[in-house]
């Protein structure tokens, strides 16, 4: 028997984040579509097929990723394992790469991986993939949440006792405080970083003239840019490098667990940090593995998965996981998202692209 996953994706809408109280929009939404969600993938999990990739007692499945989702995957990916082997009497094998979310992007557009599923740290990276014809139109309406898997928000981390009394966006342009960042060419975090700047100005009334002059302030201080947000955090909190360092919150949970006295905290004004999840259709074709592939995508929405996000500081794009755990992280009273800032053609053609905001920012602008 085999049960359509496209008439389970079929069953959710759209979530657009906005500002205020957007994560508590979560658990007026989608309970319905997660327990349908649930019931029907068990089923397309159970059921059998004959002959092709199915019929063989393993199976590879390469995964891409960015690069502080390692450890969510090593506690989510036994358990899709072991429900596969129970279900199908099939061995997933994974094959796993991490890096920044941009080079790993480029990589598979390249052919130097051939994903069958990325996990990217922004839907961005993805549409490129599409766009170079490796995944099919409309990735983002074939899944739940519109492709998004894992959430998380922007967090400011200071040294010990925040000696600089760092407290908000605005004392990050302070002539006295240097700023620890990736760079936007390559690593996911360092554009989520920018988008927030720019949007902790212009999303609390300021205009786009401002937003450039803060952003400016802050990038002009930076000595040097790192390849990804695992490389910016190892800088700053291994090689003392930097007086602030801005992250996802999930992966200052994670470092806290090493470092109990580390401070942080999340601005009430802050960007939805979406993490999008694809299969690739192009690769899963040529591997014969579309159908695993698949199966792995929708367990990534389900609810033990999902919990393994939260456990390490997600915030869950299950309104379930999300009711029990929201009271335990930071609020967030301003939450705007990437759709606020115009959505990621705009913010690709107007903040990214050569000669765009950010190469003027940093002096990169073509002669």
């Amino acid at each position: 028997m085999n049960v359509s996953l496209l008439s389970i994706r079929s069953l959710f809408r759209p979530l657009r984040l906005g500002s205020g109280q957007a994560f508590r929009s979560l658990l007026r939404r989608g309970f319905v579509s997660f327990l349908v969600l649930g019931l029907l993938g068990a089923l397309a999990l159970a059921s059998c097929t004959s002959g092709g990739i199915a019929s063989k007692p393993e199976v590879k499945l390469n995964l891409v990723s960015f690069s502080v989702t390692k450890a969510a995957h090593d506690q989510i990916i036994p358990k899709f394992i072991e429900k596969w082997q129970k279900e199908r009497n099939q061995k997933v094998i994974f094959e796993r790469s991490y890096g920044g979310s941009l080079a790993q992007a480029d990589d598979v557009i390249a052919g130097k991986q051939e994903a069958d599923v990325v996990h990217l740290a922004l839907p961005l990276d993805v549409m490129r993939i599409a766009d170079a014809g490796l995944i099919h139109r409309g990735w983002e309406d074939r899944v739940p949440r519109r492709g998004v898997v894992s959430r998380s928000v922007a967090a400011i981390v200071t040294r010990a006792g925040n000696p600089k009394n760092i407290q908000s966006w605005a004392d990050l342009a302070r002539e006295d405080v240097t700023v620890l960042s990736a760079d936007p060419k390559t690593s996911g975090i360092a554009i989520w970083q920018l988008l927030a700047l720019w949007g902790s100005v212009t999303q609390t009334g300021g205009e786009p003239a401002q937003a450039l002059d803060f952003v400016r302030q802050v990038y002009e201080k930076i000595p040097t840019l790192a390849r990804d947000a695992r490389e910016a955090s190892n800088a700053f909190f291994h090689e003392g490098k930097g007086d602030v360092l801005v992250t996802y919150e999930n992966e200052v949970i994670l470092e806290g667990r090493n470092q109990p006295d580390i401070n942080y905290f999340v601005p009430s004004v802050n960007i939805s940090i979406d993490n999008p999840v694809a299969v690739v259709d192009r690769n899963v074709d040529k591997h014969g593995t579309r159908e695993v592939a698949e199966a792995f995508v929708d367990f990534l929405y389900s609810e033990p998965a999902q919990q393994e996000f939260a456990k390490l500081g997600y915030r869950s794009v299950n309104p379930f996981i999300t009711f029990a755990t929201e009271a335990k992280l930071p609020p967030v009273e301003t939450l705007f998202s990437s759709q606020d800032l115009g959505g990621w053609p705009l913010i690709s053609n107007e903040f990214l692209a050569k000669g765009a905001i950010f190469d003027q920012i940093r002096g990169n602008s073509p002669t």
